[in-house]
């Protein structure tokens, strides 16, 4: 015997989020991200000064408040990209460039 409809398992398909919840998932990890960029950038000032650290953190604290403000702005996708490539750019400028 057959379950009434409303009872019917839902098929499989991917879940998307309402662009409120994208912005908000945008915000928090933007957010997250600025507070470990923060951390590192007192943890790689303890062991190297150096104005390029400084710089180089400081810029990645700067895009992760962009990205911020993007997201609040409605711009989920922009923020996204932005953050994810220049958070990597920050890390390898760290990492490549010399002390």
């Amino acid at each position: 015997m057959d379950a009434p409809a409303d009872e019917q398992p839902l098929p499989a398909r991917r879940m998307n989020l309402t662009p409120r919840q994208a912005r908000r998932v945008r915000i928090v990890l933007a957010s997250v991200l600025m507070a470990a960029m923060a951390a590192v950038l007192v943890i790689r000032l303890a062991s190297r000064t150096s104005v390029l650290v400084v710089g180089v953190y400081g810029a990645a604290l700067i895009l992760c408040g962009i990205v911020i403000e993007l997201s609040r702005n409605g711009r989920t996708r922009l923020g996204s990209w932005l953050l994810g490539l220049g958070l990597a750019a920050a890390l390898a400028a760290d990492w490549l460039l010399p002390p």
